[in-house]
């Protein structure tokens, strides 16, 4: 059996489980149970196990989510991606006018820069 990434064997298997009637009906009921698992991962987002398990879950439903709108989450993860290589990009040509590390002011500062990144279309 190939080995796939994972978020793209999590739509295969809820595609899979959606062919035997396994699935939801509509996509807004998602919307409920997505909170429900960030509210379970806050829960135990400290202990590594528990927390890694409740991330997973995350995942899974945020894969289902995408899936119920027809939308492809490995495609929107990549493009997540080269978005946050863009505006990090950014900010790391403008270092030089950030506080130094340990500052207090350097995070806010850095997300000045990201916000400029983002109102640019980078």
């Amino acid at each position: 059996m190939k080995k796939r990434e994972p978020l793209a064997h999590a739509l295969l298997l809820q595609k899979a489980a959606a062919r035997q009637g396994f699935d939801w009906d509509r996509a807004a009921p998602l919307w409920a149970k997505l909170r429900e698992e960030v509210g379970e991962l806050r829960e135990v987002a400290h202990q590594r196990r528990r927390g890694e398990e409740e991330l997973g879950d995350l995942l899974f439903m945020v894969v289902n989510l995408a899936r119920h709108y027809r939308l492809d989450p490995v495609r929107a993860l990549k493009q997540g991606n080269r978005k946050f290589v863009r505006r990090y990009g950014y900010i790391l040509k403008h270092a030089d006018t950030l506080p130094p590390l340990g500052h207090p002011r350097r995070l806010a500062q850095m997300e000045k820069l990201w916000q400029h990144a983002k109102r640019r279309g980078l």
